[in-house]
This record gives C-alpha cells, sequence and structure tokens, in this order.
C-alpha cells in the first residue's frame, strides 16, 4: 500500500510538473472596464505585481480603452459614428468617472479629492508608474475599430502596443496569473 501511495505520488508531482512547463514568471490582465474605480484596481495590481519582478501584460479593450486617449490629441478623418463615440465616451485617465456612487461626479471628485489628501496616485499617476515598471500594455485593434479610435490620439506610453484577442491568449496560456477587471 505505501508502494502504491509513493507511485500516485510521484505521478502528482510530475503532472504538476507538467503544468508549470511554459508558464512564465507573468501575469496578464484584461481590462475591459472605463470606470475609474476598476481601472484604479487594475492599475495598483500591475504597479504592485511589476514592482514584484512579474512581468506584466494589461490588454485594454473595448470600454478601458477610451482611458488611455490623450486629451491633447485630435486626429482628423473620423467619420460620424467615429466622431459620435469620441464625444460620448471620456477623453483620457483624467475624465473617467466611478462605476457606483458617482452621483453626477460628485463622487468621482470626493474620491480624487480623498486620494490626494492620503497621498495616493491617480489614475495617470499609476500608468506612468507602470511605464516606469516596464508593464507593457497593448490596445485591441478590434475595440479601437469598432468606436473609431487612431493610433494618433492614443498616450505616450514607453511599452504601448497594438493587437488582436490571439496576442493575449498566447500572452495568457505563458502566465501563471491571469486576471479580468
Amino acid at each position: 500500500m505505501t508502494q502504491d501511495f509513493s507511485t500516485e505520488i510521484d505521478k502528482l508531482k510530475e503532472q504538476v510538473r507538467s503544468l508549470n512547463e511554459g508558464t512564465k514568471d507573468q501575469m496578464t490582465m484584461v481590462v475591459f472596464s472605463g470606470d475609474l474605480d476598476k481601472l484604479l484596481a487594475a492599475m495598483i495590481i500591475a504597479t504592485g505585481a511589476a514592482a514584484m519582478d512579474t512581468q506584466v501584460k494589461l490588454f485594454f479593450t473595448f470600454w478601458a480603452t477610451a482611458a488611455l486617449r490623450d486629451k491633447n490629441k485630435t486626429p482628423s478623418g473620423k467619420d460620424f459614428m467615429s466622431k459620435m463615440f469620441g464625444f460620448m465616451l471620456p477623453k483620457g485617465s483624467e475624465a473617467t468617472k466611478l462605476s457606483k456612487m458617482n452621483m453626477c461626479g460628485m463622487g468621482t471628485e470626493m474620491l480624487k479629492n480623498l486620494m490626494k489628501k492620503k497621498k495616493v496616485p491617480n489614475l495617470k499617476e499609476l500608468i506612468e508608474m507602470a511605464g516606469d515598471l516596464d508593464v507593457e500594455i497593448s490596445i485591441c485593434e478590434m475595440s479601437m475599430d469598432l468606436m473609431g479610435f487612431k493610433k494618433e490620439e492614443m498616450i505616450d506610453y514607453p511599452n504601448l502596443k497594438y493587437c488582436g484577442v490571439a496576442t493575449f491568449l498566447k500572452d495568457a496560456n505563458e502566465s501563471k496569473v491571469q486576471l479580468f477587471i
């Protein structure tokens, strides 16, 4: 009986070893929400992991994509629908709003003021910190196309890429941690 137990433990160890083959000390995250509180959570987790020497790859898609627009850039040549999305969605990280208790913007301002008072970095600062920590941000090309966003209107970020879901899935498959926010 001890022999059977020992054999089973060896089999389990081999299965765990094979599961870990091909994975890296890497975290991938789908950043889907464009809400301030969820974007803050994503960036806090990303910068925390990067500070612990974990490679971090963020895949911004759909509503989160608007947070990466540069408020000072206005690309030309957009069609009517693209202009409408551009008008209706926030232009940059500083224009995002809370998912709950926004109260016509009052809740968002209260949180921003509280963060400043307590010396918590704001979303723009967290994005800059992520850049300093070599966090990779990939923007979903399909989302950009659907919403009419252009590469020329995105923020200047040191490790910014444009890709599709296949690239995210490849990165996620190699990662020890995968998150969706």
